[in-house]
């Protein structure tokens, strides 16, 4: 009888394992690939304006086997410009070769995919910490607005990799996960140039370790560095690692060229003064109020531990500031939030024990190969070239440049900045006016466009609008309106060409 209830209980036991495994392999395959599976329905790669200049500077240097010097594809093409994404470029322009038009919504998902992973990974869903890990990967996702194909999604993924590192590191007092920095920053230099909010985040981290260690040496003990920890954890070594760390981002094709070009790039005050992501954050759409709410419950948590980690209370400082100045970088308070919580979690955890559910190793490769085959089946959803091509239309004037590539309309061309990028790829023959590249045209060359476009300066301030022969214009842009409406101007121009979203002029 004692062994038969024995045989019971083992065959309820692994029942509840095998429906609790169900769960959770369930719900990590939900959160890893829900977002790729939206994209593969809505295709919203295709309308990023900024992708297809990367696409065309790719091209270009697979062809040509060289390092963007100058203004390609531009009316300024003696300007200097360096390409500080070329590596991003060169690997969209891979894709592209290898799977056309479709390489952008591919990867687009595959980004988003390895987001979620990274979200779960600093959430600590490794640690005992699962269900907590999904709600906080979830919540970050949602808050991390329009990504996009784009290099700053790199930067996103290296900044949470990093942020990994350095929590890791911190915490169990080993210095042995930052060696991995080294390798990292010199990706992300050669990818993506926000790779200086790396290293601001490097500095918080070390200026964090020498004020502990001096207050520690004056008497006032902190946690962390009570104990054998403070002797083991060796200063020498984190700056060694910090040091290689700013070396690795030398090591590009431009690199004295591109702190500087990072730095006055960035946080152009152009770009902050007339993009709208650039702008701060408005509270007029969900993914705003809940990154405001995440944040808060990250400050909650460290008051209610009434922590004195000097990292994580620097980090949150700083990069809140940031993040609510450009709600483009909403991410840089989005990533450490969900660190802090989980840290807490885990230490709350640890107190009352360790987890009750068996260690889930088995469920790994399984959800890893189903995240691969949901990734494979989205991808092949994708439809052709054809059918892209008609979505791509629909955010840009594809019929208006084929009238004027089949017309043979005369150069130069004048462009809204918003189609400069996709011009350089669909359009190569006419160099554009200007485009989202704003290390080439400089602050006076997009102020001018700019103010022109909005009606606030005189048509001849903007020299690439003075000697165009062709205007290429979106249809409801104010503009179109004055060129087509006020006699002193509807007389120089003349319409040529229309359709739902563009309008094609020439010059009289």
């Amino acid at each position: 009888m004692a062994i038969k209830t024995a045989e019971r209980n083992v065959e309820r036991l692994g029942q509840s394992n095998l429906i609790r495994s169900t769960l959770r392999i369930t719900a990590l395959l939900a959160l890893l690939s829900c977002a790729a599976i939206y994209e593969g329905f809505r295709l919203t790669a295709v309308s990023s304006s900024d992708i297809w200049w990367h696409l065309r500077t790719g091209l270009w240097m697979l062809q040509s086997h060289a390092i963007p010097r100058t203004g390609l594809f531009s009316q300024y093409p003696d300007s200097p410009w360096i390409a500080t994404d070329w590596g991003y470029d060169i690997l969209l322009a891979a894709a592209y070769r290898l799977l056309g038009l479709r390489a952008i919504p591919a990867l687009l998902m595959s980004l988003k995919i390895a987001l979620a992973l990274v979200c779960f990974l600093l959430a600590r869903g490794r640690r005992g910490n699962f269900w907590g890990a999904v709600a906080l990967s979830a919540a970050a996702q949602f808050a991390i607005v329009d990504l996009q194909p784009t290099p700053i999604s790199v930067s996103i993924l290296f900044f949470g990799v990093e942020l990994m590192l350095l929590f890791r590191s911190r915490r169990d007092g080993d210095v042995r996960p930052l060696y991995w920095l080294p390798l990292l920053f010199f990706f992300w230099a050669n990818l993506h140039m926000q790779f200086v909010n790396g290293l601001l985040l490097l500095g918080l981290f070390l200026l964090a370790e020498i004020a502990e260690r001096l207050l520690y040496s004056s008497g006032i003990t902190l946690p962390r560095t009570a104990g054998p920890r403070a002797a083991e954890y060796s200063l020498g070594k984190i700056f060694l690692v910090s040091g290689l760390s700013v070396a690795a981002t030398l090591l590009t094709p431009y690199p004295l060229e591109l702190f500087r070009t990072a730095f006055n790039t960035v946080y152009s005050s152009v770009l902050l003064g007339y993009l709208p992501e650039m702008h701060a954050m408005a509270f007029r759409r969900p993914q705003h109020f809940a990154l405001m709410l995440l944040v808060m419950a990250a400050f909650f948590t460290l008051g209610r531990q009434r922590s004195r980690d000097l990292f994580k209370l620097g980090v949150m400082g700083v990069f809140v500031m940031l993040a609510f100045r450009v709600q483009r970088d909403v991410w840089c308070v989005a990533l450490p939030s969900i660190a802090v919580i989980a840290d807490a979690l885990a230490e709350r955890q640890h107190a009352t024990g360790p987890p009750n559910h068996p260690a889930w190793k088995w469920e790994r490769p399984v959800v890893a190969a189903l995240v691969l085959l949901v990734l494979g089946a989205a991808i092949a959803r994708v439809p052709g070239r054809a059918m892209l091509m008609q979505r791509v239309s629909q955010s840009f004037p594809v019929k208006a440049c084929d009238f004027i590539r089949n017309n043979q309309l005369p150069p130069p061309l004048f462009n809204p900045i918003s189609w400069g990028g996709f011009l350089t790829w669909y359009l190569p023959e006419y160099p554009v006016a200007i485009d989202s590249r704003s290390n080439l045209y400089g602050d006076k060359l997009t102020t001018a466009h700019l103010k022109v476009m909005s009606g606030a300066e005189r048509l001849e301030t903007d020299q690439s609008f003075s000697r165009a022969q062709t205007i290429l214009l979106e249809r409801k842009a104010g503009l179109t309106k004055a060129l087509t409406t006020l006699p002193a101007l509807s007389q120089q121009f003349r319409v040529v060409y229309q359709d739902d979203l563009a309008t094609v002029l020439v010059r009289q």
